[in-house]
């Protein structure tokens, strides 16, 4: 049972893990924690999870707590690889950061983001999302041109959040 008032600290992830190479592995054996396991379990969305004092964390939130001290909202993986929980590879983000950061969509057809084919216009449509919203880029007979358009607008507008996914 999760205790009401418990707070996540630095401390505590300090007193029970040990950080190696992007893992976390028990200090103490616990039940059926052993001391230098690796702890964690994978769940459905691909992310390694952590029980602590009843409460479910992900593993890159209590490593990037035990590296920086504080828990940012949102934390991205700079790979975009959710089980790469190395210290380089998380950053802070805000949500809109971290949306930038996505790998290509596995319902994507042409196999590059932000690129799909326009059955009405017969040409290659080039969108992005920046700022809320989303961009039409414009319509292309090639499609190398609209990877460079969106690749080229996404540079331009995501910065060091580029993601081309391809």
């Amino acid at each position: 049972m999760a205790e009401s008032n418990f707070t996540i600290t630095q401390q505590i992830i300090d007193n029970l893990f040990l950080y190696q190479d992007g893992d976390l592995f028990y200090k103490k054996s616990v039940r059926k924690m052993l001391a230098g396991k690796k702890a964690g379990t994978i769940n459905g969305s691909g992310y390694c999870q952590i029980c602590v004092k009843g409460k479910i964390y992900k593993t890159h939130r209590l490593i990037f707590l035990l590296h920086h001290g504080y828990l940012p909202k949102e934390i991205d993986h700079i790979d975009s690889n959710p089980l790469n929980n190395k210290i380089e590879n998380l950053r802070e983000a805000t949500h809109t950061q971290n949306s930038m950061n996505h790998k290509l969509s596995k319902a994507n057809k042409s196999g590059f983001k932000g690129v799909s084919w326009c059955k009405k216009s017969n040409k290659w449509r080039a969108t992005c999302r920046a700022f809320g919203k989303k961009h039409s880029i414009g319509y292309f007979k090639a499609i190398e041109d609209a990877v460079k358009a969106v690749k080229n607008f996404r540079l331009l507008n995501h910065g060091n959040f580029a993601n081309n996914g391809n």
